[in-house]
This record gives C-alpha cells, sequence and structure tokens, in this order.
C-alpha cells in the first residue's frame, strides 16, 4: 500500500469527520521491520515513527536521529519500570502509561531530570484480562493521580479487541477523554484507523500498511 497512500486516506479520512486538514497524525509503527524500510519512509519525508520495544528503539534509531533531522519518536508499546529512564531519553511521547506504579516511577524520573515527555494513559477498554491498560471505572481517578504527580498527561490510547467492532471502543475512548478534559486520543491502526479518524482520533498508529508484512523469524 504505502505512504502516500496511507496519507491520502487519512486526508480523504479527515475531511469526511469535517475535521481541519492535518488533524490527525500519522505514527508509521517500524517495530521489527527492517533497517532498509524504514529508512525508504525517513526519504520519503515522514518524520514520526512508533515503536513497540526499548531495546529494539535504542538499536534503531540513535543512527537514523542523526541522520534525519527532526524525527520524533513514539513508544507504543509496554514499558517496564527498570527501561523508564532510557524511554525517558529516546522517545518523544509514550504511548503506554498503564499503571500507578509506572506513573510513580516516571514521576520520580522527571523529578530527577527536569524533563518528562507527552503522556497518554493506555486504558483496556474490553477489560481483557490479558491485557496491559487502565480499566475503564479507574480511568478518572488515575488521571487525577498523575496530574497530582505532575505528569504531562495529554491524551489516552486503546488497543480494541482483535475481535469487537472497534469503532465501540474509540467512542468510549473519547468520551473518558472528554470527561477528563484530555485532547489526545491515540487510536486506530492499519484495519482501522478510518473509523477512529471519524470518532476524534488526534494519532494513528499504522505499521504493516506502510511498511509491508512484518518477518518475526
Amino acid at each position: 500500500m504505502g505512504l502516500n497512500e496511507i496519507r491520502e486516506r487519512i486526508a480523504v479520512a479527515e475531511r469526511a469527520a469535517d475535521r481541519p486538514a492535518g488533524a490527525v497524525q500519522l505514527i508509521a509503527v517500524s517495530k521489527v521491520q527492517p533497517l532498509e524500510r524504514v529508512e525508504a519512509v525517513l526519504e520519503a519525508g515522514h518524520r514520526v515513527f512508533g515503536e513497540n520495544r526499548v531495546q529494539e528503539a535504542q538499536g534503531k534509531w540513535p543512527d537514523f536521529k542523526e541522520r534525519f533531522e527532526g524525527v520524533e519518536l513514539h513508544l507504543i508499546g509496554p514499558l517496564q519500570t527498570n527501561k523508564a529512564r532510557a524511554a525517558l531519553e529516546l522517545f518523544d511521547v509514550i504511548h503506554s502509561l498503564d499503571r500507578p506504579k509506572l506513573a510513580a516511577t516516571l514521576a520520580r524520573l522527571a523529578q530527577e531530570t527536569g524533563t518528562c515527555p507527552p503522556l497518554f494513559i493506555q486504558v483496556n477498554t474490553g477489560e481483557e484480562a490479558q491485557k496491559a491498560g487502565i480499566l475503564p471505572a479507574d480511568l478518572d481517578g488515575f488521571v487525577a493521580e498523575a496530574r497530582a504527580m505532575d505528569l504531562p498527561v495529554q491524551g489516552l490510547m486503546c488497543i480494541p479487541p482483535v475481535e469487537e467492532e472497534p469503532a465501540l471502543h474509540f467512542a468510549l475512548l473519547a468520551k473518558m477523554a472528554a470527561r477528563n478534559g484530555l485532547a489526545g486520543l491515540s487510536m486506530g491502526m492499519s484495519s482501522d484507523f478510518e473509523r477512529a479518524i471519524a470518532l476524534g482520533a488526534t494519532h494513528v498508529r499504522v505499521g504493516s500498511a506502510i511498511f509491508g508484512a512484518r518477518d518475526y523469524s
């Protein structure tokens, strides 16, 4: 499919939703992608990328950041507390604030270093036992706790259950964000980003539709 087609589909979805051009930021999810594919997207002018793991990003992005100006790196996967310091050094935005212990760790590091990237709280909208994230019933209290720690919470993120209609989860996330005065909505992936845009997504996370299928072998 490729980068240009995804950009065009985002623009069409913005217009269909009566939203301003550029209202939605495309995060090109480069996890487990060969360096040459990532470099091709950089050469095409794209600068906003998403990675799932701190260690993989550490091996990939310092060199690219030296070679290409204006790269913005988003952590969209789970963050272990023992990797939090490295994440603050490498990533420009973190989408996976998903538990009180991580919030406390990030707040402590922010006090030590004097800086913290914008944060999205991951919400487990499907209440799936195997999935990380704050449960919807606990979200309002967790937002208040994070704000009390002076954490820069910008929005909410979700990954809907595979077998359920994603629009129901996107609508729920948008409702919770509005209730808490949060402008950012990180939702929508390769198969459903247009529905996410219709429901207010500010960030969509698209990987395979840009880079091609991942090879996990």
